[in-house]
């Protein structure tokens, strides 16, 4: 069993003179030999597989730690594409178990999310226009990579019984990727409502709305800070007259191509826009670390080919890029939970050699 030694804990007494330097040693389960890199064993440990098939994504925590909500198109479930479900990730193993079904079984889903009552979910569905999955892109005869943007994707909300509770979007155009506040009073997300992909903000009974991002590009995948004053989110921005006019056509065709985006900040209001990174290829689903000053995202920067897509962190002023895994095919959608004691992700390993992406929840022990 491996044992990495933590930084040394100084502590101090009032009454003892003088300052005993101490260091605890990190145990690892056997699991994480099996699942993690040396290297990752500097963040991660006791890591757990969730899911054991189909492709599972975007897992996100309850307000109270205790769920997880999620998308599957595992079709041993049922799934014909992607839907949403949720699972006591302490004590349910998904292995041989199928979790609770949230979202109507019918169109596909995307972006669920828990709301502070803990009994409540908001996701986006298709299923208002057509009861069946909508069509996959066809395969480009110019090869480049897109994700479809439908036009059918509305936002709803759900109880843990799966009944649909309220529609919170009735808008032409798509309407999705909605996360919610650790304040618990705003959830932001992504429409096309004004012809471009640009971020919301609104209450989480759908009134208030307010745009947050104007400038020609995908803003997406956005979520609060801890405090609920700051939002991180992935966008490209296209600058040549080449690149823009290949950006609208797609746009035109509901797809986007999502092989160049940087990460950009910005108050909750939409005051004070950076651009974080500027690393080159896809740099996305970033969230903030717990203390609130770093970011952990998903990027192929480093690779020539656009695989494999580790996980990364940095610093809000854009320093301090440290790699947290290391896997040779594709991490990505990391989460804290929101005591900070654990990360879920998504990741190809352990697959065994298949397209399978599974969910990964590890306790964090890096900074």
């Amino acid at each position: 069993m491996r044992q990495i030694l933590v930084a040394t804990l100084l502590l101090s007494f009032v009454c003892i003179s003088k300052t005993e330097a101490q260091t605890k040693p990190i145990v690892h389960s056997a699991s994480d030999s099996l699942l993690l890199s040396p290297e990752e064993m500097k963040y991660l440990k006791n890591i757990k597989q969730l899911t054991f098939g189909g492709n599972n994504a975007e897992a996100y925590w309850s307000f109270d730690d205790s769920m997880l909500v999620f998308q599957s198109d595992y079709s041993a479930w049922g799934a014909k594409c992607d839907q949403v479900y949720y699972v006591n990730w302490r004590e349910n193993n998904l292995k041989n178990n199928k979790p609770q079904l949230l979202s109507t079984g019918l169109g596909r889903t995307t972006c669920s999310y828990f709301l502070p009552d803990n009994k409540t979910i908001v996701y986006a569905s298709t299923h208002l226009k057509d009861e069946n999955c909508p069509p996959v892109p066809e395969r480009r005869t110019d090869e480049k990579y897109v994700w479809p943007i439908y036009d059918s994707f509305d936002i709803f909300t759900a109880d843990l019984e799966g009944n649909i509770l309220s529609q919170l979007t009735n808008e032409p155009g798509y309407d999705a990727e909605a996360t919610v506040s650790p304040k618990g009073d705003r959830m932001v997300f992504t429409s096309l409502r004004t012809g471009d992909l640009e971020l919301y903000t609104m209450n989480l009974d759908g009134s208030d709305v307010k745009q947050i991002t104007s400038d020609l590009g995908y803003d997406g995948g956005a979520f609060f800070s801890p405090d609920g004053s700051k939002l991180i989110w992935r966008a490209s921005r296209p600058k040549t007259e080449a690149d823009i006019k290949e950006y609208k056509d797609l746009l035109a065709e509901g797809l986007v191509m999502p092989t160049s985006m940087e990460l950009h900040i910005a108050n909750a209001d939409g005051t004070d826009v950076k651009k974080l990174t500027d690393l080159g290829k896809a740099n996305w689903a970033p969230f903030f670390h717990p203390s609130g000053n770093k970011i952990i995202f998903a990027s192929n920067h480093q690779t020539e080919r656009g695989f494999p897509f580790n996980l990364f962190m940095i610093n809000l002023d854009g320093t301090g890029l440290t790699k947290i895994t290391s896997d040779g095919t594709f991490d990505a959608f990391p989460v804290f939970s929101n005591n900070g004691k654990y990360l879920v992700f998504a990741s190809n390993r352990n697959n065994g050699g298949t397209r399978d992406t599974n969910l990964f929840v590890a306790e964090w022990i890096g900074d």
